[in-house]
């Protein structure tokens, strides 16, 4: 990629034809229904955006963390499935079922509020969440009983339709997700005992969905994986048939020759080891580019790789090219497809003692997205 619009300063460029192409790309490993997570923002891609995408992709349903997100989407124009599962407490439920947001239902008082809220030819749609060993939240074993055998009453009264039953994993080992895919089928099957059939039973996320085929059941929630980004600390993007659909670059915005000994940032924690240019980029934490990896960020200008010089600032920083031909307006690449010459997320990520996940969901709204579909 080279050259900016017009006035831009920063960028993020979204490739999603990289969404699609991934979500289908799991959906064949996976071989059962997917469930694309768009939260967060579509972890910073977009969500609307990226649902789109993922549905083009072969994904059947989307999820997200609150009802907020799932009724932008419906605003957005998605009207696919959309489950939403962290509430507030208290929460009314009435414009979420009037819109056809699936309800993810952690504790008695939910189920009675989504049952409050259908209609007679509306009832709410819920997921029955289980507590299978993360210790956040959903039903532990001893309330899990009571809400079954209310769920399948109203469920005959009309009020709610259980479509399915879900948990998450802590991704810790195989044997603890093996372990909590045990507490969750005997939670199943509590269920079946109480009168419940849910069609739908999901567990997996991106992590466990390609390493532990077990734990697929018939839907799997994919979220980091539909952007191109690996999970594993021992498997790249390229090496699980990925492509990051995220490209941060900035123009370069000054250019400064200097002497050996220059202080350089805040604090001085790097001096020019010799006569040298420094270019400045135009991205900072206020951006969402992590100050915990000054000194140690890489960014690749003109073809050629550095890594950010003293401490990243809120709104920019500089990195120490040598002798390099670097001008004003030139692409400064931080992350993006690694086969194509860019550092990638994983290397952010890295250098701020962090994960990639949060890379790239914390890029902040002053950074313009761009759709490409490259």
């Amino acid at each position: 990629m080279s050259g900016f619009p017009a006035g831009v300063t920063r960028e993020a460029t979204i490739d999603v034809g990289a969404i699609e192409d991934n979500v289908r790309h799991l959906r064949r490993l996976v071989g059962v229904e997917v469930l694309a997570v768009v939260k967060a923002e579509g972890y910073g891609h977009g969500a609307a955006r990226s649902a789109a995408a993922a549905l083009a992709g072969g994904a059947t349903r989307l999820g997200v963390a609150d009802i907020d997100e799932a009724l932008a989407l419906r605003r957005a124009g998605i009207d696919a499935p959309i489950l939403a599962w962290l509430h507030a407490p208290h929460a009314h439920f009435g414009e979420a079922v009037e819109q056809g947001v699936e309800l993810g239902i952690s504790h008695l008082d939910q189920l009675n509020a989504a049952a409050a809220a259908s209609t007679a030819d509306r009832p709410a749609v819920v997921h029955l969440k289980l507590e299978t060993g993360l210790g956040r939240n959903g039903l532990a074993p001893e309330e899990a009983r009571i809400v079954f055998a209310e769920a399948a009453r109203l469920e005959r009264l009309g009020r709610i339709r259980v479509l399915g039953m879900f948990s998450h994993l802590s991704n810790t080992s195989a044997a603890d997700d093996l372990a909590a895919l045990a507490r969750f089928e005997e939670g199943v099957l509590a269920a079946a005992s109480a009168g419940l059939a849910p069609r739908l039973r999901h567990i997996a996320a991106t992590d466990a969905a390609i390493d532990l085929p077990e734990t697929r059941l018939n839907c799997v929630r994919l979220g980091l994986g539909i952007y191109g980004l690996s999970p594993f600390a021992d498997r790249s993007s390229a090496d699980l048939g990925l492509r990051p659909a995220m490209t941060l670059r900035a123009a370069v915005a000054a250019v400064r020759r200097v002497p050996a000994g220059q202080g350089v940032s805040y604090g001085y924690t790097h001096r020019t080891a010799r006569e040298t240019t420094l270019a400045l980029v135009p991205l900072g934490y206020a951006d969402g580019v992590p100050r915990q990896a000054s000194g140690a960020g890489p960014v690749v200008i003109g073809g050629r790789r550095y890594r950010v010089a003293g401490r990243i600032a809120m709104d920019q920083f500089v990195v120490d090219v040598g002798d390099a031909p670097v001008a004003v307006g030139d692409e400064a690449v931080l992350f993006g497809d690694p086969t194509l010459g860019a550092p990638s997320v994983t290397e952010w990520a890295d250098a701020a003692g962090t994960i990639n996940y949060e890379v790239v969901t914390r890029i902040g709204a002053r950074v313009p997205r761009r759709q490409t579909a490259a």
